[in-house]
């Protein structure tokens, strides 16, 4: 009569189970569609913001770039280096964004041209600038977004123990005699049934947790997917020469000449 006992309990665990982990699933689904949102919006509102983590021909430093070209503040020759025009050093004319506005800070410090990769390798300022900015943006985000679904870590190792013990157990008591009768053998197959639902839970559960780790952090995630900058897409359009250009003053690191810094005194 114990398998009888055991249909009354394993059954309705295992399906506490499966219940439990698709409300958890169906609860991270909205949570990450949530967080997604925001930063679609946020992106919306400013597209530098998902531009950081992109590889240097679509990063935010070249989108910066490209706004200054755009807009007739900065020009580019044809060995790369980038050079003020008249509206760029004007000291009230402004870019109109923190990114742009710091590159158009840095050109403005120096007395001579300069290669969009030597003022990225050398100017900490405008490098510090670029990581106040992206710092505010991130933490603008995770300070908005819902919190996940996720379980107290001592409750979900006490169930896991339990459920392992509760498995132990109707394993043992399953093998330990013969049913006798219908009633037993009915009983008795619906608790191996059950039995093996909870052995295949737990490898669902091992598997979608491998998953969410894979996806890791929905911002970043979602930061890494944003497209490319409308800066670069529409100085590929209108001046396409200017924008190879800008590649090559990104891949151009070391000082040549004088690049707009004093020369040290030989001795």
């Amino acid at each position: 009569m114990i398998s009888v006992a055991l249909a009354c309990v394993v059954p309705p665990v295992t399906a506490l189970l499966y219940g439990s982990s698709g409300l958890r699933h169906r609860r991270e689904t909205r949570w990450r569609r949530a967080v997604a949102e925001r930063c679609a919006a946020a992106l919306s509102d400013d597209p530098y913001a998902g531009a950081d983590d992109r590889w240097w021909p679509e990063d935010d430093v070249q989108a910066a770039a490209a706004r200054l070209v755009l807009d007739g503040l900065v020009t580019v020759n044809h060995r790369g280096n980038l050079s003020l025009t008249a509206a760029g050093a004007d000291p009230a004319r402004t870019a109109g964004h923190p990114l742009p506005d710091a590159l158009l800070t840095a050109l403005r410090r120096r007395t001579a041209s300069a290669a969009l990769g030597n003022l990225l390798a050398h100017d900490t300022a405008f490098r510090a600038a670029r990581a106040d900015f992206h710092t505010a943006v991130r933490d603008r985000l995770a300070a908005g977004r819902p919190r996940p679904p996720r379980p107290a870590g001592c409750l979900t190792v006490i169930g896991v123990l339990l459920l392992v013990l509760e498995m132990t157990f109707t394993t043992v008591a399953l093998l330990d005699g013969r049913p006798r009768g219908a009633v037993d053998w009915t009983a008795s197959v619906v608790v191996g049934a059950a039995l093996l639902g909870q052995f295949h839970w737990l490898g669902l559960s091992e598997r979608r947790e491998a998953a969410a780790t894979r996806l890791g952090d929905p911002v970043a995630a979602h930061l890494r997917q944003a497209g490319v900058h409308p800066a670069l897409t529409e100085l590929a359009a209108r001046a396409p020469e200017s924008a190879a250009l800008l590649r090559t003053s990104r891949t151009r690191l070391r000082r040549r000449r004088n690049r707009g810094r004093r020369r040290g005194r030989v001795l």
